[in-house]
């Protein structure tokens, strides 16, 4: 449904007064809370060796998080729908400090750390309370730039990789966990006084959450674009919580290394999310994911070729960071203007949960596919077709939805 078609919540005004502010504030909590989140995927190979732990138990152990964290965004945009964000950010940043805290200060085998991981992953529901707030606050023409500049709060996972081990190399086992905990009490004050519904933000029609989200995920746009974000954002969540364990394994990597390397993935792939949003807002997203998916799928290919660390393999991951950050703000981008304005949360929810379960599975993939034949060959093979096959679906059904809408 095309901004012509339904009531806009946006006010039709390029600057809304506030706007800056409460965009900012959201990407500040959304980023601490992605910061929580990713808490377990530096560490993951440090537990292994402490509990003696197999590869693919490492790989389900920092995936935990990741699915608990995309189911979890389903009821949580729905709920956002209906509260608001200024009701749902202080709450879901509140009870993350729980999970936070047991991990550090009690979790003590793979059983408790895969329960602390379970309850972890409310953190990365948070991106489904950030995009229906921001949307509400800017109109159609905008929306683009402003979705991908809170969608660079996902940095805080960069910041979990260049911390989380100097951190805890320097003060103590906990103090990543206490540090974090501070940081999301913080927020949980601040944006309760300070975050501020837009002018024209109303609660979303009623109905209970099983019907609504339904209804949601029987709107045509609702699948297609879930698959383009499972393979976009799923791609981006899959490399942050994996690529320390992959390059420790393939190519020898110190923990630290890995974990700053790491961070410099999540960096570019942070700073290329607002710029796809921007470029779809003057090219359209279809336009923009396509390419995205292109670029993707030839560095793939070419890590399957098993390329030396410098320059081949850095250069190859940079440009799969580029591309599936890009794809992630020309999704969402399209999402803000084909969602009705009521049920903005609730699309985000379920394209969010198709995002993170497409990054649940591929770490999966590669601890078993490492486990068997000791190389990662199959696993990038298989990224570097399901990139194609959703090339196809953009340039395909994708751009013929968005084509019908427009008419």
């Amino acid at each position: 449904m095309t901004s012509e078609t339904h009531p806009d919540r946006a006010p039709a005004s390029a600057t809304v007064p506030g706007s800056t502010a409460q965009l900012a504030l959201a990407t500040a909590g959304f980023a601490i809370c992605f910061w929580a989140w990713a808490l377990l995927s530096p560490l993951g190979n440090s537990y292994g060796q402490l509990y003696s732990l197999s590869d693919f138990e490492v790989s389900v152990l920092v995936a935990v998080p990741v699915i608990v964290g995309s189911l979890g965004r389903i009821p949580v945009g729905a709920l956002t729908d209906r509260l608001g964000a200024r009701v749902m950010f202080p709450l879901a940043s509140a009870l993350t400090i729980v999970p936070v805290l047991f991990i550090g200060f009690v979790a003590d085998s793979l059983l408790w750390l895969l329960i602390g991981g379970f309850f972890l992953g409310l953190g990365g529901t948070t991106f489904a309370i950030g995009v229906p707030f921001v949307n509400g606050w800017y109109p159609p023409a905008r929306r683009g730039t402003a979705i991908g500049i809170f969608g660079a709060g996902m940095g805080g996972t960069a910041v979990a990789a260049f911390s989380t081990v100097p951190i805890r190399d320097a003060w103590g086992d906990g103090a990543p966990f206490l540090i974090v905990s501070a940081a999301l009490a913080v927020f949980a004050v601040v944006s309760r006084v300070a975050l501020h519904e837009a002018p024209a933000w109303a609660p979303g029609s009623g109905g209970g959450m099983l019907a609504r989200t339904w209804a949601i995920v029987r709107l045509p746009a609702t699948l297609q674009l879930s698959w383009l974000y499972a393979i976009g954002f799923g791609g981006f969540v899959a490399f942050s919580v994996y690529l320390p364990t992959f390059l420790e394994n393939a190519y020898g990597l110190e923990p630290s290394d890995a974990s700053f390397r790491t961070a410099g993935f999540v960096v570019l792939a942070v700073v290329m999310r607002p710029v796809g949003g921007g470029l779809s807002d003057r090219f359209g997203g279809v336009a923009v994911n396509a390419a995205c998916y292109a670029v993707v799928a030839v560095f793939a290919a070419v890590i399957v070729l098993q390329p030396a660390l410098m320059p081949g393999a850095t250069i190859a991951f940079l440009g799969m960071a580029a591309g599936l950050g890009a794809s992630s703000g020309a999704t969402f981008a399209l999402v803000a203007k084909m969602a009705p304005a009521d049920k903005v949360g609730g699309v985000t929810g379920v394209v969010g949960a198709a995002g993170g379960l497409g990054g649940f599975i591929p770490p999966l993939i590669m601890g078993a596919v490492y486990s068997a034949d000791g190389t990662y060959d199959l696993g990038f093979g298989l990224l570097a077709v399901t990139t194609l096959l959703t090339l196809l679906v953009t340039l395909g059904p994708v751009r013929r939805r968005v084509r019908a809408q427009a008419r």
